[in-house]
């Protein structure tokens, strides 16, 4: 009898938990710009911007920074050209622009030890020196620039924190209801292999599938801009090179690998070229 009452109370809870997940993801899916992927969306935008820019400044005020000169300008007038084409483009289709709260910043860190840029969400974007001994020209510096601007105009921070969230929630839910058995697994797992096999069924994927859409909208900003997006495969080749017996691999990798860009951008660089012609902003 209390076998059977504590059976109908984990359904009752778990139907209860069930509803209550749907009232809060169900009116939490956004869409992503351009490629119109729903996504979800449960935390807000500007609490995510917010405690960007507070990291952001924190990093300003450690970093070393080159403030002057011909590579900073660079950076910054390719970064001004993506940002004006990209709110011109919205404008003109007569849509709401997603950077419109963007506080835009530019800075190049001085080290040439680190082939990295990177866009906080809200357009706080860093450029390192030893990412521009590989990308040599402006073209390609625009593909790398306009890759990582569009991770914060599609607000992938915002879905990976939301899909975390979802995640973390679902899998303590059912752990209750399975005596710690996931964990077990996850930890035995980490323990025998250093591995973690939600990291790597779940958001590494998750990942990849963020990184190539921001490849494809990384390029169609790079086209608007003006910028000759033909060099995107040319930079890939030269990134593969930099990195030859340093990629790991696929299904251990947030990124796809580079041979896998290289065929992504031969496929969509006709299209969005023809598509995604310059604006003038």
């Amino acid at each position: 009898m209390s076998l059977m009452k504590h059976t109908i109370n984990r359904r009752k809870f778990l139907g209860l938990f069930g509803c209550s997940c749907c009232s809060i993801i169900l009116p939490s899916c956004a869409t992503v710009p351009i490629t119109e992927r729903r996504q979800l969306s449960i935390i807000p935008e500007t609490t995510i911007n917010r405690q960007a820019a507070a990291a952001y400044e924190q990093f300003k005020s450690k970093a070393k920074l080159i403030t002057k000169g011909s590579q900073l300008k660079e950076v910054i007038d390719i970064g001004k050209k993506i940002e004006t084409s990209v709110t011109a483009f919205f404008s003109n289709r007569g849509e709401k622009d997603p950077t419109r709260t963007f506080g835009w910043d530019y800075v190049l860190v001085d080290n040439d030890k680190i082939v990295n840029a990177w866009c906080m969400p809200g357009g706080k974007i860093a450029v390192y020196t030893g990412l521009l001994k590989v990308t040599k020209n402006i073209n390609a510096l625009s593909i790398v620039m306009g890759h990582e601007i569009a991770h914060a105009v599609a607000r992938h921070s915002v879905e990976r924190a939301s899909q975390a969230m979802t995640v973390n929630l679902g899998t303590q839910v059912a752990d209750i209801f399975l005596g710690g058995a996931i964990n077990r697994t996850r930890s035995t797992v980490g323990q025998n292999t250093g591995l973690d096999i939600f990291q790597l069924g779940i958001m590494n994927p998750f990942g990849r599938k963020q990184e190539t859409e921001a490849d494809y909208l990384g390029l169609i900003f790079s086209s608007l801009a003006g910028y000759d997006i033909r060099e995107s495969v040319n930079l890939w080749k030269r990134m593969a090179e930099k990195n030859k017996g340093k990629e790991p691999p696929m299904f251990l990798s947030t990124h796809p690998s580079s041979k896998k860009r290289i065929e992504n951008l031969n496929k969509w660089i006709t299209e969005v070229m023809i598509k995604y012609p310059p604006i003038s902003a």
